[in-house]
């Protein structure tokens, strides 16, 4: 178990990639995260499209995602 919960909804236990995601979108150095539905709505974007991404930045071999 991790101890980070989403800034916006609290959710707790934040997956490594929900961690990563917004580590790569918002701030490499961000100490607050979102869940990945917060993350959407914050970004205007579909949860779809982001593990999309999620699934991009892993191919590319991106550390915040290993």
């Amino acid at each position: 178990m991790n101890k980070y919960k989403c800034v916006s909804c609290g959710k707790e236990n934040l997956s490594k990639d929900e961690i990563g995601l917004t580590k790569k979108l918002i701030s490499r150095d961000a100490t607050t995260f979102y869940c990945i539905d917060c993350l959407a709505e914050y970004l205007c974007v579909t949860t779809d499209e982001l593990r999309d991404k999620i699934e991009e930045f892993k191919e590319e071999g991106c550390a915040l995602f290993k």
